[in-house]
């Protein structure tokens, strides 16, 4: 699904075919499938409506007014037939059942980077508050949202929370001014606080390994570390130096390549291909010898989020490798190897990275770095390929499509969808 200001489009991912077309009251600002794909939420913040579609009956249509409490953020619940509506302030969440239009309201949420969090099943929903200027978790029952536990967390500024993947371990962290991450139990208790240092910038990225055993967070001093889930203690810390000397790592390092010698025989007028090609310039990539030194940027100190430390990180499907990126290095990919806690190989882009992600059925990397190309890596090898597109085509994220055989590419105002060969193993 896809949208035009105030239409939605429905295509077929094999062809691309035009299934469903939708028309919305105002410019959708976001969408969002339900976890069965029956129907699809548009929201539209400024009017402070949400309307749904079905795909099975195109004639059906729901539309949810929030009124002069205003909307700011919407997405569905894990059973497909509820939508959490939060308002405007974060006065409330409001809880819409498609199936009885009842609804219900939860208090006090927090504004906060990630104030709600589903466990993977689906069972049960944690919601950030703040009320009397203190940190709460709710954890609701989402059967019938029935409140199951009620505590309040030992933070300065709650900043987001995150189950692990096995619904057993909720974790809680600070504001970035304060280094803590705390995780509880299902029933409120708390298990473990990790701090690693004080009076210095904090947390900037959290990831829990697929497997619930392993949690990096990612911080401001340019490290990851990695909790276990046995003792909720520290097993290792990954460092990001400019300089990367360890022989064993490999460093691949994106290369402009010159256009081969089978443009010279031109054609007259030159075909399409050859006519997009022509401007813009080919990559590859080359194995760096080590010590291999990395651009990086110093960050402004005085002025808020400078660009520095760990913003992004990823744990590929299988729990084998972590993606790390640091901003201060801001052209580089870091992919490290978790079974033996190690470097394995270092990226370096020409240009920043936008965004990378996991294929999510096997260890390969898909990531973009805000030009006309996707970037692949798997433990065989990298590889760079050229958007066969006219025009100015700027990939600045992308997503892996849940069979890992597509992807589809995003720039400001277009997308396309880029179909790999699946190898016969």
């Amino acid at each position: 699904a896809s949208c035009v200001q105030y239409r939605l489009v429905v295509r077929d991912v094999s062809t691309l075919q035009v299934l469903q077309l939708y028309t919305c009251l105002d410019q959708i600002q976001y969408i969002e499938w339900s976890s069965d794909s029956l129907f699809i939420l548009c929201a539209m913040y400024k009017r402070g409506i949400v309307q749904v579609w079905s795909l099975e009956q195109p004639d059906w249509h729901c539309k949810i007014d929030e009124g002069s409490a205003g909307l700011v953020a919407s997405c569905w619940s894990p059973d497909g037939r509820h939508i959490l509506n939060t308002t405007e302030f974060h006065l409330r969440i409001t809880v819409w059942s498609l199936c009885t239009k009842s609804v219900s309201y939860i208090k006090y949420p927090k504004a906060c980077q990630q104030g709600i969090a589903f466990t993977k099943d689906g069972r049960y929903m944690a919601v950030a508050e703040r009320r009397d200027c203190k940190d709460f978790v709710s954890i609701f029952v989402c059967s019938d949202w029935q409140l199951l536990r009620h505590f309040d967390t030992e933070t300065q500024d709650l900043f987001g929370i995150e189950w692990a993947p096995n619904g057993c371990v909720l974790a809680v962290w600070d504001t970035c001014l304060e280094y803590k991450i705390l995780l509880y139990s299902l029933d409120g208790r708390l298990l473990s606080t990790y701090r690693a240092y004080e009076w210095s910038l904090g947390i900037k990225s959290v990831a829990w390994s697929p497997s619930s055993q392993f949690l990096a967070i990612g911080s401001y001093d340019e490290k990851v570390r990695i909790l276990n889930h046995v003792t909720w203690k520290k097993i290792t810390e990954f460092e990001h130096p400019a300089t990367i000397a360890n022989t064993k790592t490999v460093v691949y390092k994106e290369v402009e390549k010159s256009p081969s010698a089978e443009t010279e025989r031109l054609s007259f007028p030159p075909s399409r291909a050859l006519a997009s090609s022509r401007f813009s310039a080919q990559s590859k990539y080359d194995i760096s010898q080590v010590p291999v030194s990395l651009h990086h940027i110093k960050p402004v100190a005085d002025r808020a989020n400078p660009k520095m430390g760990v913003g992004m990180l990823a744990f590929s499907a299988d729990n084998c490798f972590l993606a790390t990126k640091n901003d201060n290095i801001p052209n580089a990919v870091w992919i490290w190897d978790i079974q033996k806690l190690k470097l394995s190989v270092v990226l370096e882009q020409l240009c920043a990275i936008q965004s990378f992600q996991w294929d999510p059925r096997q260890p390969r990397l898909a990531l973009c770095t805000g030009n006309s190309k996707v970037y692949l890596w798997s433990p065989a090898g990298c590889v760079s390929v050229q958007v066969p597109m006219e025009g100015d085509f700027q990939i600045v994220s992308l997503s892996w499509h849940s069979s890992g055989d597509s992807m589809a590419l995003l720039s400001k105002d277009n997308f396309c969808v880029c179909y790999l060969e699946r190898e016969e193993v």
